[in-house]
């Protein structure tokens, strides 16, 4: 059986571009967001003949979020300014109002969760393809959406009493 060959790489990065940058300016915030994200596209690139074209969203995330993960660790090693706050995950300026306050929430949530929502509401991915990305069964991906959005009730609702 053969494959047929690879779009071009840049129809493949104009087609991914929104969702993978969305993803990581939930993942790293705004500021780390297109140093990561060139990262991502490199190492997609030097992937790209490799990859089977099955779920390429879900690929391309995988990589994404390898590339926020490495970015994270990196951060931890440098030695941080005390009097300064780290930046908060925030969407980008195309962000509709009040968007900034949601994605501020859930800034708050577990990283595993946090990154859950990312990916299946910045990045538009489907339950398998967030399966996927993470490495756990659609089941799971599921479940861990759905905890996040409950925490993020929970959260509302200690506000809105406060």
């Amino acid at each position: 059986m053969t494959t047929s060959p690879q779009p071009p790489f840049q129809a493949f990065l104009d087609e991914h571009r929104q969702p993978v940058l969305a993803y990581l300016r939930a993942a790293v915030g705004h500021g780390d967001a297109d140093d990561v994200f060139q990262e991502t596209f490199i190492a997609a690139l030097r992937a790209y003949d490799r990859m089977d074209g099955r779920h390429p969203r879900a690929w391309v995330m995988t990589i994404a979020r390898r590339k926020a993960i490495d970015h994270y660790r990196a951060r931890a090693r440098r030695p941080q300014p005390r009097k300064e706050l780290p930046e908060q995950p925030v969407p980008g300026p195309e962000a509709q109002a009040g968007d900034a306050e949601v994605w501020t929430a859930v800034s708050q949530l577990s990283d595993a969760q946090r990154e859950a929502v990312a990916l299946r509401f910045a990045a538009d991915l489907s339950y398998r393809e967030i399966g996927e990305t993470l490495e756990i069964s659609e089941p799971a991906a599921r479940r861990r959406v759905s905890d996040a959005l409950a925490a993020l009730r929970e959260q509302v609702d200690r506000e809105d009493v406060a």
